[in-house]
């Protein structure tokens, strides 16, 4: 898994394909007849559990452009910022855009990010669930979903994580159009063109 995360990443960042073996790839009839590009982030097979209790492969979210970042609930300090960024960005677009565009965190950390923790997170942020999706990879899955976002991080001691703190803009098919490391409640104009070039 780790190999194949860094050959997409590889591939994302050169703009370019790359080969991805069959048994990495979801074996669904809408799959089958329509690949993936190469430099999808969703040619990684990996499943996520939402804050609702779904667990569905990452690659069902296809079809409709993403803000995509990773935090984690118990942080008090940047995945907030994170959250705000998400917000400001949506405040930008209109309904109609709004509606085209979903957000998804992944959490860095599974073992205490749950279901509940997610939605308790997701309730006191009132945060749509019709476009929030907050979700929790498999354990050993973390560290290939951080490598095709290009999002570094460590766990410390005391449970805290370092981490990249970024949005990350993907088209409906997966591929990475545009990034932001801007956090808060300003958002950063170039994005937000981006978003919504992406929705056009």
């Amino acid at each position: 898994m780790k190999s194949l995360a860094l050959s997409i990443a590889m591939a994302v960042l050169a703009g370019g394909t790359v080969a991805i073996p069959a048994s990495a790839i979801a074996a669904s009839p809408a799959a089958q007849k329509v690949p993936l590009p190469g430099n999808s982030v969703y040619q990684l097979d990996v499943q996520l559990t939402d804050q609702a209790g779904r667990t569905s492969a990452w690659r069902d979210r296809r079809g409709k452009p993403q803000l995509v970042s990773m935090f984690y609930t118990s942080c008090q300090y940047i995945c907030p910022l994170i959250i705000d960024s998400g917000k400001a960005v949506q405040k930008q677009l209109s309904d109609a855009e709004r509606a085209r565009l979903g957000i998804t965190l992944i959490s860095m950390d599974p073992a205490r990010d749950t279901p509940q923790a997610l939605a308790k997170v997701a309730t006191q942020r009132k945060l749509d669930p019709a476009q929030w999706t907050l979700a929790s990879p498999a354990p050993d899955d973390v560290r290939s979903v951080a490598g095709v976002l290009n999002i570094r991080y460590r766990a410390l001691a005391d449970g805290e994580f370092n981490h990249t703190s970024a949005l990350v803009l993907l088209d409906g098919e997966g591929r990475i159009l545009a990034r932001t490391e801007k956090m808060g409640s300003k958002p950063d104009p170039e994005f937000v063109e981006a978003v919504r070039k992406a929705l056009k």
